[in-house]
Order: C-alpha cells, then sequence, then structure tokens
C-alpha cells in the first residue's frame, strides 16, 4: 500500500513595510519582539496552518532599521492558500500591529527568491543638521547631527565607492561570506531645509556597510576628514576606528528590483554562485 501524495506547495511573495524602533531586528531570537516573528504568527493564523511558516527575507535588517520595500516570500500548501487567499490581506491587516502592515500578498513562480533574484536593493539614511534639531513628528527616522554638513563634499568622496569593490573597511566580517558588493548609487541630496538624505544603491549589502558609509561621509560633510580620505579607507580594506557606524533609525530600506519572471532563477543562481555563505545581503 502506498502513502498519500504529497500536497502541493505554492509560493507566496510577501510586501512589507514596518517602524523598526520597537523590533529586535527582523530575525527571529528567542524571547525577543521581532518582524520576523510578528509576520509568521499573523500568517499562521491567516492561512491556518499547523505550524508558524518560515520566511526567506531580501534585507535582513538590525534593531531600529525601518523598512518601506521589504520583499520576502514562504511556501505553503496549495489547499491553505486556495482557502485563504480571498481575505488574506484584510485578515493579516486586522492581525498585525500597527507598526508592521501587509501591502500584498500573492502567489509567485516557484524560481521566484526574495533573497537571491534581487538585482538591487536601495537604501535611504535621513539626517538633520538643523541646529534648531529634526522635526519632533520624524525624530524615530532622523539622525539629528550637531555640525552643518556640506553635500558637495560628501558627494565628490563618495563617487569613488561606486562600482564593484571590496567593502571591507565598512562592513562586519561574516565568517564564509564576501564583502564584495557592486554599488550603484551613493548620493546625498537636501529634499528639504535642514536635512540631507543618502540615497543608497547596490545589488546587496554586508552588514553595517549602509550605516558605516555615512558615518564616514558625515565625517568628511562636517569637515573632519577631506574628502580624498574615504577612497584610502576603502581601498585599505580592513576597519579603520575613524569610520562610525551611525545609529540605525536614520535607515530605511526603500525598494528591492527584480528581474522579468523569466530570469528570476538565473539571477537566484548567479547570485549563490558569488555570494557564498550566510548574512550576504543584510544592509543594516
Amino acid at each position: 500500500m502506498t502513502g498519500a501524495p504529497a500536497q502541493s506547495a505554492v509560493r507566496l511573495r510577501l510586501d512589507l513595510s514596518y517602524d523598526g524602533s520597537a523590533f529586535h531586528g527582523w530575525a527571529r531570537q528567542p524571547g525577543l519582539r521581532t518582524v520576523q516573528q510578528t509576520v509568521e504568527d499573523a500568517l499562521c493564523r491567516v492561512l491556518a496552518l499547523s505550524a508558524a511558516p518560515r520566511l526567506t527575507v531580501a534585507g535582513r535588517t538590525d534593531a531600529g532599521v525601518h523598512a518601506r520595500g521589504q520583499v520576502a516570500h514562504l511556501d505553503v500548501p496549495a489547499g491553505s492558500w486556495a482557502q485563504a487567499a480571498g481575505m488574506a490581506a484584510r485578515r493579516m491587516g486586522r492581525l498585525l500591529p500597527a507598526d508592521v502592515r501587509m501591502h500584498a500578498i500573492d502567489s509567485v513562480p516557484d524560481a521566484f527568491d526574495a533573497r537571491f533574484s534581487a538585482l538591487w536593493r536601495r537604501y535611504s539614511y535621513r539626517v538633520c543638521d538643523d541646529p534648531a534639531g529634526a522635526d519632533p513628528l520624524r525624530r524615530h527616522e532622523t539622525l539629528s547631527y550637531s555640525r552643518l554638513l556640506d553635500l558637495g563634499r560628501m558627494n565628490e568622496a563618495a563617487a569613488c565607492c561606486i562600482g564593484e569593490h571590496d567593502f571591507a573597511a565598512f562592513c562586519r566580517r561574516r565568517e564564509g561570506a564576501t564583502t564584495v558588493r557592486e554599488l550603484l548609487r551613493l548620493a546625498w541630496a537636501r529634499p528639504e531645509r535642514g536635512v540631507a538624505v543618502a540615497t543608497v544603491v547596490a545589488d546587496a549589502f554586508c552588514h553595517n556597510m549602509v550605516r558605516s558609509l555615512t558615518g564616514a561621509l558625515l565625517a568628511v560633510g562636517d569637515g573632519s576628514k577631506p574628502a580624498s580620505w574615504l577612497a584610502g579607507v576603502l581601498a585599505a580594506r580592513v576597519r579603520d576606528p575613524a569610520v562610525r557606524v551611525v545609529p540605525p533609525h536614520g535607515l530605511c530600506l526603500e525598494e528591492i528590483g527584480y528581474p522579468a519572471a523569466a530570469d528570476f532563477a538565473a539571477r537566484a543562481g548567479l547570485t549563490r554562485r558569488v555570494r557564498p555563505g550566510p548574512g550576504g545581503c543584510g544592509g543594516s
């Protein structure tokens, strides 16, 4: 007698945003409130699963880091999704706390991988250098900086980082993971008076990379370091004690880009070959 046939599975993509202020980061940690556990527990109820599912996320954010464009995927029994699909988004909206929102949930091809299929990730870092201090309504997403910043100098210094480099000087090393990344954009602008915002885009980020680059550029912007200093730090490929890792609350994962569906598998395969080992796609 043969056993019952295995139940077919369906892959789902989730689009999420969250205020990271009250979370101990994305990843599950025993006894701590995390985004992953919060979303997985809600999914368990909505999809009527016997145990909480495990999400694969595009960018594992640290404690205090926010997201507007986070993406994750999971595999669930096809029957569970068929029963829940019509009301899943609405039910998740009722179950999730106010500091997490799920904007979309839908089935995707099995080849889609939220982490490895990504082409690029875009982060922002928001700084207020107005002597009056940050807008109190945006204080949870803005770093208050006590010195005025020269964005021209900062953008001049940032130019040396564009392209593929070993960013070991700006990363916390993880065993088995490379620190080589392709930085597609690193630029500062003033969207409003007294506020400077960095836009940082790369194929992926290693741990602390965005916050370390931001700290180095703030030192250039306030005149503590010359614009040429950053190129020397990058070339040295070792952590420089003068590079400060800025606080997490100014950082936000804004958007993640993916190829056309037909290219999901090829992109995932390429990323796995280029960046083996754990922790390759965080950005905090």
